[in-house]
């Protein structure tokens, strides 16, 4: 029995976990702005196949989005990024690093964020709608810009971020043009408070972008209960049929006979005497004549 050819299974896992990542590379750009590198993220994403990690926020305003995939597609992806950051006026600085030594990926959380990226997917029920990014120095402004945006469009207030140096982002969610319409009346507000920073409008964010998003918990889709008016679990007990009472049956009317009317005799025909047959009546002056 040959045992010297078997090995643990963690150092099994470990040699292919460095396999698939051996012609790797891994790609940052940093930011002085949450919204700058959320646009420059979703640039990244669009322009080859890589894979968002995430990103690192350590403060004053500094944000670093960090990719991983092919060495020649993390080359165009973070050229494509550099590219975005410097048109918003944020860029910091960039770096490629072809083939990481695994002692990187220990200290760094890369590796377990690719794998869990692996087996959950990227699907998320919001990638059909924008994202509007607006970032204030101070949170007042971006409280204000918030209540603005939610007042002009209809759009929802999906979160806001915090990274330092004063600077706050609020993020919202909606159609295109809601997004567009309620970015630029937050922008106007934050400037009529305190001090605008920078905003950012994504029109078809992709699915990999949304898992790196803060979201608020009235987001988050979960199975409600639903509410019967009749609980399902007992048995209803059977209808009993009720017998009405029978109708007594009503006796036919009787026919009742009138009596008969009495018959009114005839009547008699009286024959007049003849007038001519009479006496003539004298009158008296004859009589007196005579």
């Amino acid at each position: 029995m040959e045992i010297y050819n078997q090995r643990p299974i963690n150092t099994v896992q470990s040699s292919r976990r460095r396999d698939n990542f051996q012609d790797t590379a891994l790609g940052l750009v940093s930011t002085a702005s949450f919204p700058a590198i959320v646009g420059t993220a979703d640039m990244m994403l669009k322009s080859a196949g890589v894979h968002l990690v995430g990103y690192e926020k350590i403060g004053s305003g500094h944000c670093t989005a960090i990719i991983r995939g092919g060495i020649a597609d993390v080359r165009l992806a973070v050229e494509s990024g550099v590219q975005t950051a410097e048109q918003f006026g944020q860029l910091i600085s960039s770096l490629v690093i072809p083939r990481p030594y695994p002692n990187l990926e220990i200290v760094l959380p890369i590796a377990n964020r690719m794998s869990k990226l692996m087996q959950e997917g990227s699907y998320s029920r919001l990638s059909n709608l924008a994202i509007g990014l607006v970032e204030t120095r101070g949170f007042p402004a971006m409280v204000g810009a918030c209540d603005a945006m939610l007042k002009a469009a209809d759009v929802q207030l999906g979160a806001y971020e915090k990274i330092g140096a004063g600077l706050c982002t609020a993020i919202i969610r909606g159609s295109v043009a809601n997004v567009a319409v309620a970015v630029e009346a937050g922008m106007y507000e934050a400037e009529r408070i305190g001090e605008l920073n920078s905003v950012m409008v994504i029109p078809r964010p992709l699915d990999e972008l949304e898992q790196t998003l803060p979201i608020a918990s009235c987001w988050i889709e979960q199975r409600q209960p639903l509410n019967l008016p009749i609980n399902v679990k007992e048995q209803v007990a059977e209808l009993e049929v009720l017998e009405l009472p029978q109708k007594k049956q009503v006796a036919e009317p009787e026919v009742l006979e009138l009596p008969q009317k009495e018959q009114v005799a005839e009547p008699e025909v009286l024959e007049l005497p003849d007038l001519a047959q009479l006496p003539a009546k004298i009158p008296e002056e004859l009589w007196k004549d005579e």
